[in-house]
């Protein structure tokens, strides 16, 4: 059975708040999902436990922190190793610029993407870090003018 087939609609509600106001209290979650707070703290427990919860973050403006541009850079390396792969990867996530690098199917084997001050700093980041790297073949930079997130569930 999967994990997905054990979240009823309760634990789908909780998650909905949740995902409206990572900061919701216990008792705001009870009420809109309808049950107790030991209850909602209990399901709260199991959802975390399980790995449905993966951890509670705060959401920053990088624009208030300096970084006005962020940009997705695709990278092809040469050749394909997963011992490459996994240097690349954790000397990437070890650059503050970084923000997530993703393995990907395609013309590209890793999408990475970054938020810096401007683009001088993008263009030194592409031809300092990744460029210089032995192993990486291409890349393609795509500046991002803005963006929007949906992480919520049905």
């Amino acid at each position: 059975m999967s994990l997905e087939s054990e979240l009823d609609a309760v634990d789908l509600r909780i998650l909905a708040g949740l995902q409206e106001d990572g900061r919701r209290s216990v008792k705001a979650l009870a009420a809109d999902a309808g049950i107790a707070q030991s209850t909602c703290a209990e399901r709260l427990r199991g959802l975390i436990a399980r790995g449905v919860i993966k951890g509670f973050r705060a959401e920053l403006d990088l624009a208030r922190l300096g970084r006005h541009e962020q940009a997705i850079i695709g990278v092809r390396v040469r050749p394909h190793s997963r011992e490459l792969a996994d240097a690349l990867v954790a000397d990437c996530l070890a650059m503050p610029e970084v923000l997530r690098v993703m393995h990907v199917a395609g013309p590209d084997d890793f999408l990475v993407h970054v938020a810096v001050t401007d683009t001088g700093a993008l263009r030194d980041f592409v031809l300092d870090q990744l460029t210089a790297r032995r192993e990486v073949a291409a890349v393609q930079t795509y500046l991002i003018f803005d963006q929007w997130d949906r992480q919520k569930i049905a």
